[in-house]
């Protein structure tokens, strides 16, 4: 939702920073590398029951996960390899936030309560794997009601008021499975009114992949991620 509406407004706004970072000779996949270090930072913090640490490293965690594009179109650094090390690492930190919030609830709780983050992790997962794969046949699978940008969103505000985390690590696996079911919904409609020769197909997977490269700073030389 977040990432449909303000991407561009994002964008704009980092790309002087992105701009300053390059000149400072910090590259795309760096800037990648350090969100990695972040997010394990935060995942060690939150399993040993330090929260607020938890939910200071998940901010900075955002950081350098909204400037590595800007570095890459900064520095004219873009590519298919970046774009590729940028989603891994999405998946990466995603699973080792969730594993940290596992951790914690496994050591604090005598209930079942740390597969709560783990089936969150989980539609994670698929929902991205339905939005890649939807843009490799030509579709859009964009939107939702939990995207990426609103889980980091929802998870901080559980480590920061800790006191109801369960209940919002409820709500973010109900909006997650939502989301879920929207984005099938709209690939499966756009499927099924697939009328076009597949020439056609192939061309608008083409152009899909050009739009995801460069919405994400993507690193094909010329064009990152």
């Amino acid at each position: 939702m977040l990432d449909g509406n303000w991407r561009e407004v994002v964008d704009r706004g980092l790309t002087p920073i992105g701009h300053s970072l390059r000149r400072t000779g910090i590259s795309a996949d760096v800037v990648t590398l350090i969100g990695i270090v972040m997010a394990a930072g935060a995942s060690v913090a939150i399993g040993v029951g330090s929260l607020r640490l938890g939910f200071l490293l998940l901010v900075l965690t955002g950081v350098p996960d909204a400037l590595d594009g800007a570095v890459a179109k900064a520095s004219g650094t873009a590519s298919s390899r970046g774009a590729y090390l940028d989603s891994v690492a999405d998946r990466l930190t995603d699973a080792l936030l969730f594993g940290g919030v596992a951790w914690h609830l496994a050591g604090t709780r005598d209930d079942r309560m740390m597969m709560l983050p783990v089936a969150i992790m989980a539609t994670a997962m698929f929902i991205s794997y339905q939005r890649a794969k939807a843009e490799s046949l030509g579709y859009d699978a964009k939107g939702g009601l939990m995207e990426r940008a609103e889980r980091f969103i929802v998870l901080a505000f559980g480590l920061l008021f800790f006191e109801i985390l369960i209940p919002v690590l409820w709500v973010m696996l109900v909006l997650s499975l939502v989301t879920a079911v929207q984005r099938f919904v709209k690939v499966w409609r756009q499927a099924s009114s697939d009328r076009e020769p597949s020439s056609r197909r192939r061309a608008g997977r083409r152009q899909s992949r050009i739009e995801r490269r460069q919405r994400h700073g993507s690193r094909t030389r010329p064009s990152r991620h």
